[in-house]
Formats: C-alpha cells, structure tokens, sequence
C-alpha cells in the first residue's frame, strides 16, 4: 500500500544511494528481527537516518503501532513515553544507546532493544517483497506531541489519517509526484516531517534525501549535490535563510533597488533570472518550499516570493496528521496559510478553527478526558484562533489558550505584542510575552552579533530606552509590557519551533535561564581565567557566564581580557573575534586548545599605553576657529550657556570630562576655551557616526579621533595616549552614553587608566 517496488532510488544518505528493492529488502529483514515476538507496539529512539525508515515500515509490516521518540528527549522524558504507551521492541541508534538503558531502569516492563549498529545487513536471499495492505481504521502511529502546555500526549493516527493527507497532495493536487526529490531535514518524530518527506515521496515513487546535519553547509551541499525538488521547514529555518539573503541585498544599493523592482514586477520567472545566484546556492531544481509547524511571518513570505521562489504554507496539528489547510501551488496569498484540504470541512466556531473528516486522529492514547475535550460532536477543536477571507483563505490570529487575561478581564494576543515588538528592532532575535504579577512581561533573547558590530555596551539600557518605551508609547495602557528581562540563549520551543510559553515566569524569575552544566569545569586555563573575570566583575563567575549580559564586560573590559590572555597563555585574540566565545567556558576551552605556554600575569596598562602606535593626529585647519567662533555667538544666544572656572586648566596636557547629556556636549565645552587651547585639544568619535566619507574628512581637520570601540579599542587608546604625551589636550565623556535624566551614569575606566599611567590631571 504504502511503498511499490519502483526503479529507481528511493532514499539518499551522505554518499549511499538505496533503491526501492533494496528498501524493500531491507524492510522484510528488519520486520525478520522482532516478528516472532508479535509486538503491539515498536518505538524508534534514534535521529535521522535510514535505518529509521527500515525501523517504521518493518513495525507496519509486523502489524504493530509504530511509536516515534525525539531523540533529543532527555532520560525522564524516553522514560515516561515507554511508561506510557508500554512498546514491547526499540529501535535504537548507538549515540543514544546510553539515554535509553538509563530510562529503562525507570520502566516495570520488559521491553527488547535493537541498535541499529548491530543489526547485520539483509542476505542475498532476503525477497523485496511490497508491503501488504494495511486495515485503514487500524492504528498505525502513535505521535507524542511537544507539549507546549504541559506533559506530551500520544495522538492515535489511523492508516487512513496518513492516507487522507499523502492524496490531498498527491492526488487532489500534485504537489508530490514520481520525479520529486525531498529534502529530510527536521525530525521524523514530527508527523509534518515524517509525513511530508518520508511516507508521501516513498508512496508516489520519489527520492527522500537525508541532510547528513542541521549544519548550513550540510544543507547548502545536499541541496546542490542532489538537487532538491522540495524542502520541508518551519518558520525559523526559512527565516535564518532569508535573514542571510537579506543582508548580503542590503550590502548593496543596487541589489537592493533590484529587489524593489522584483517586488513590483511580481513575476515568478523574472525574478527566477534576476536572482539566479540564490536559486543556484539552492541546487537550482526547487519547486516548493513547504512550510508548517507554526505560522510563517508574511514578510518572510513575501521575500522569498520577490527572490522568485513558491513558498506553500499549511496550517495544521498533529491531531490531523497533520495537515488542515495548505496553500496550493499558483494560489499563493501571503499572509495566509491556504484553503481547506479535500478530505476535511473546516469552520471557524466562536473564532476557533474547527474542523472534521477523514484525517481527524482516532484520539488520544489512555486519555478519553482530554480526547473529549478537542473532539466534540465529531469536529476537532484546534485552539487557534483565526478566520476565512471571501475567497476561502484562512488566516491566523493567535492560539485561544495562549490570550492572556488580565484581572481588568482585558484579553490580550501575546503574538500580536511579540510581532510588534520585534518589527521595531532587528536586534531582536526573539521575543516571548507572558503574565505574570498581573502584568505583561517579556523576555528578550537579543541578536548578539549585531550588537557588536554597533558597538552597543549596555544591551539592557538599550532596549529599555529605544525599543520597549517606545512600543510603550504606542499602544493602550493594558498592552504595554511592564518588565523585560535579557536572557542569553533561545527561548524554550518545541522542536518545531513553538514557543513553549508556560516556561516563561519561571525564567523570568531566575532572571536568565536555568544553567545547562551540572558540573563547573576543572582545568587550570579555566580557573585562572574565572580568577581574573571574578576580579574585573567583583561577582562569581560561572561557566556559562555570557561575557556581556552576566559579566557585563565593557570594550575597556574586553581589551584587559584578550591583554591577559596574551600575556597569561600566548594566545591573540582579536577584540572582534570575542564575540564568537560568548562563555566563559568556550573561552577556557579555545586557550586550553591553543595556549603555548602558562604565566599568569596582570594587566599591565602601562605597557600597553608605550606600545609604539604609527598615529598621524587629525589636523587643525582656519575653519575650526572660525566654526568655533560662530557656534559661541549661536549657543550663547540660543542656550543662554555660560561657563566659569576656566582659569583653572593646567598650561600641560589634561582631560576634560564632561557630564554627557546631549549630541552638542563636546561643542558646548569647546566654545569656551580660548582658540589656542581649543586647537591642541582633541576630541573621540565612535567610528558609526563618521562612516561617510565627507564626514571622515571634517572630522580629520577638526581634532576628531576616531575610535573603534568594537573592533579595536586598545589602538584607539593608544591613540588618545600618544595625543596627550604629545603635549595636547582630549575630551573625554567617563560615562561612555548619554544620560537620559541628567544624573551621572557609571564612570567608565578609559579616562582613569590614561590619567593614572601617563600621569596627567583630569
């Protein structure tokens, strides 16, 4: 029924071509090694591979439920699956061997395992024999679902269920067909992968072709080696694709007026010519990129659309094993998550998405309670709220379990919030809203990389003021989030990227999430190294330490770090490239791996500030009194300014710092030093705001140094050490930001470590 003896190939592995005979042989062996024993039920624990695949349909030829487990489930979690749905024989790879004999120990019956490793390959004698027909009604899977809200449950799905999706895409529109290669890329414990890219090719006469990892460059190969027809994803994978496209159209005003015009033209075959560079990177043989899981961000959409590709979104659940609605191909809507497949009636019921038909799951496993709650009167109740346009498109609106209520009795959709929040910043990786004390929180897992390319030392101080008060100013009172929180690392998902909410307030009050390591580790570069961070930090340091949320490492802080490492293990680490050891203990690892020697040493700023630095001062034309001179007359008159106590600035080199409050600050000081003093004194500006060249060029005849505080910090303080030992004076601000209310902010330690090694007043 399910997979005929084609000729050709019917799975791709790293190097390994396999035929349907030789599926089907292996099949009929692996059905040999458990078939005596008559199971119920066959679970697999393994990722990827085609030994799964043998695993499953040796499970159907056997007559037994076939039951899929993550294999990233942890101990507890294999455990309570076997505990619950009892399987009689597992399928196992050897990687986790170790996870499953450490949940059986938690498991009161007997249960047989088989490790794929050890299982020997099918003789020559072994018939490729096609699968027999299978009873429709009779169970065939049982699904454990993610558990978004609490503790998984197994979904009963029918030979039918499977059966009612694989002809709505095979048979009522062929998506799927004989000369279709699909990418294996997500988990086949999912019923949308396993469905999508396993049971539907292998049942029209495909090829599924496994992606040997996650990695981009395994993908990036796959795709082009065995030129894919058709990916299976989720929001976040083509986001991550898109967000890399993205950015190399923006580098240029060009592409960028290209990928305009492609948007406007709105043609599918133009664009295909304009961006054939991104379809080649793709093997150049897509047709579909097919989509579910969660619901696509219409600007994602709406990209790749541009870059010429057909995106085909579904909305669906395990529950429908999975799919409800999908888009079909030549009818994309952006935006929308397509019409109702054939074998189903969908309705909208007080906002609910309901629906009923053919691959409506038989229930839950041991759970009537719960079954009868989403199955009422033959319709499944799915949770999500949305709506059906006049040309029978749905759209989602949000999940009816996650609106949040207040004790105002307001409704609030957290996506909503979530979706707005993120548009204001693309320095927002993630964002997840919740409730709690009666107020809407967030928790923020920020684009890491791209706050070191700006220079951003205060993350916190940053969304505080430019993202989450601004979104506060533009909304009702009931919707403004009250409480933010940084957290450094992804936020809690299933493994198809649903937000698992409910986890939220318990990170939110931990403060950051809970520590992966168990054990701190024991090897001298990693002690030596927390020694120094614990004194520059004047906290404890652990070994998931982020160096700048939980350290709170500033530039001069990162330069004291990499200048300790240098002296301390011979090991040079860029500024720049810090960013690419965010731990603490990825730190310890890369010196532990490429340390030449070990001598603990401090800091020695002195030295530092000798080294010899090829520094040319910006010169000071006419114009910078002339400037001066009419800014006086100007800020005078506009700002009433007026200064006193100048007579007090030593005749020798010094260090002017100002309190930082506005763009004009170093302005307001220089219009009252008198023009000889005004030229031999020497101003820093952040390297992004002098990245136009004719700015460049003012900036190099008015007294500006420019500094890098990302890339290079220990040069540009060199350069200001080289000014004052030259005889001039430089402006310095200690609180490294402006103030928002006036009050002195934190003294950063530049100005002090010049003041201290060279010896000059401040």
């Amino acid at each position: 029924m399910f997979i005929k003896n084609h000729d050709k190939t019917a799975l791709i592995w790293k190097n390994l071509q396999i035929g349907y005979a030789e599926l089907l042989k292996n099949i009929h062996h692996y059905s040999e090694l458990f078939k005596s024993e008559n199971p119920a039920k066959v679970a697999i624990f393994s990722e990827n591979r085609p030994e799964w695949v043998n695993a499953m349909y040796a499970g159907w030829r056997n007559g037994a439920i076939v039951v899929p487990i993550d294999f990233m489930s942890t101990t507890d979690e294999v455990a309570y699956i076997l505990n619950d749905c009892q399987p009689e024989v597992v399928f196992c790879s050897k990687e986790k061997l170790g996870v499953m004999n450490e949940a059986l120990a938690s498991v009161s019956h007997d249960i047989r395992v088989i490790v794929f490793e050890d299982i020997p390959e099918a003789g020559d004698e072994m018939p490729a024999e096609v699968l027999p027909e299978f009873d429709k009604d009779k169970t065939a899977l049982i699904i454990y679902t993610s558990g978004t809200t609490g503790s998984p449950k197994g979904v009963m799905l029918s030979f039918d269920n499977l059966l009612a999706n694989i002809e709505s895409v095979s048979e009522s529109v062929r998506i799927f067909d004989a000369d279709q290669r699909v990418l294996v890329l997500l988990p086949l414990h999912h019923i949308f992968p396993l469905v999508g890219s396993v049971i539907a090719p292998l049942y029209v006469g495909g090829t599924s072709v496994f992606s040997p990892s996650m990695a981009s460059e395994d993908i990036l190969e796959t795709l082009q080696k065995y030129q894919i027809n058709i990916i299976i994803g989720v929001p976040r994978f083509y986001s991550l694709i898109r967000k890399g496209i993205r950015e190399k159209i923006n580098h240029s005003a060009v592409t960028r007026l290209l990928f305009s015009a492609a948007g406007k033209i709105n043609s599918r075959a133009f664009s295909k010519t304009l961006f054939k560079t991104v379809h080649k990177k793709f093997g150049g043989k897509i047709k579909y990129l097919v989509c579910g899981g969660a619901a696509l961000d219409p600007e994602i959409g709406s990209d790749f659309k541009t870059l010429g590709f057909e995106v085909l979104e579904g909305f669906g659940m395990t529950e429908a094993a999975p799919m409800i609605t999908f888009t079909r191909p030549g009818r994309v809507k952006v935006g929308s998550a397509g019409e109702a497949i054939p074998t189903l009636t969908v309705d909208v019921q007080d906002g609910e998405i309901v629906a009923r038909g053919r691959n409506i799951m038989q229930g839950y496993y041991n759970r009537p309670e719960e079954t009868d709650a989403v199955l009422q009167d033959g319709w499944l109740h799915t949770g999500d709220l949305g709506y059906f346009d006049e040309e029978g498109f749905i759209h989602l609106t949000g999940r009816k379990k996650e609106i949040l209520v207040l004790s105002n009795g307001k409704n609030v959709n957290p996506e909503e919030i979530e979706h707005k929040i993120a548009a204001m910043s693309d320095l927002v990786s993630e964002i997840g809203v919740f409730i709690k004390d009666d107020m809407l929180q967030a928790l923020i897992y920020p684009d890491f990389r791209k706050i070191q390319e700006m220079g951003i030392a205060d993350v916190e101080e940053n969304f505080r003021w430019n993202l989450i008060d601004k979104y506060n100013q533009s909304v009702s009172p009931y919707k403004k989030v009250m409480k933010f929180f940084i957290v450094k690392e992804e936020l809690p998902k299933t493994r198809l990227e649903k937000l698992r909410r409910f986890m939220l307030p318990e990170i939110a009050g931990s403060g950051t999430r809970q520590k992966k390591i168990a054990k701190e580790p024991d090897y001298s570069e990693y002690h030596i190294i927390r020694e120094f961070l614990e004194k520059q930090s004047d906290r404890k340091v652990y070994s998931d330490d982020h160096l700048e949320i939980d350290l709170a490492l500033d530039s001069l802080d990162k330069v004291s770090l990499v200048s300790f490492l240098n002296a301390t293990f011979g090991v040079d680490i860029k500024e720049n490239e810090l960013a690419q050891f965010s731990t603490v203990e990825k730190i310890a690892d890369h010196i532990r791996e490429n340390k030449s020697k070990i001598d603990v040493e401090a800091v020695d700023w002195g030295e530092i500030l000798r080294e010899q630095v090829n520094l040319n001062l910006p010169q000071s034309w006419f114009t910078h009194t002339l400037i001066k001179q009419a800014a006086k007359v100007f800020l005078r008159l506009y700002f009433r300014l007026k200064g006193e106590g100048f007579e007090k600035l030593p005749s020798g080199p010094f260090i002017l710092a100002p309190n930082h409050q506005s763009f004009f600050d170093g302005l307001f000081v220089t219009v009252f030093l008198k023009n000889k003093l005004s030229r031999r004194t020497y101003f820093y500006a952040k390297e992004k705001h002098v990245r136009k060249p004719w700015v460049k060029f003012i900036a190099n005849r008015h007294n500006v140094i420019v500094m890098d505080l990302n890339r290079d910090l220990k040069q540009s303080l060199q350069k200001m050490a080289a000014a004052l030992k030259n005889g001039k004076n430089v402006m310095i601000f200690p609180e490294g930001t402006r103030t928002k209310d006036g009050e002195l902010g934190k003294f950063k330690k530049t100005f002090a470590i010049l003041s201290r090694e060279l010896n000059v007043p401040v």
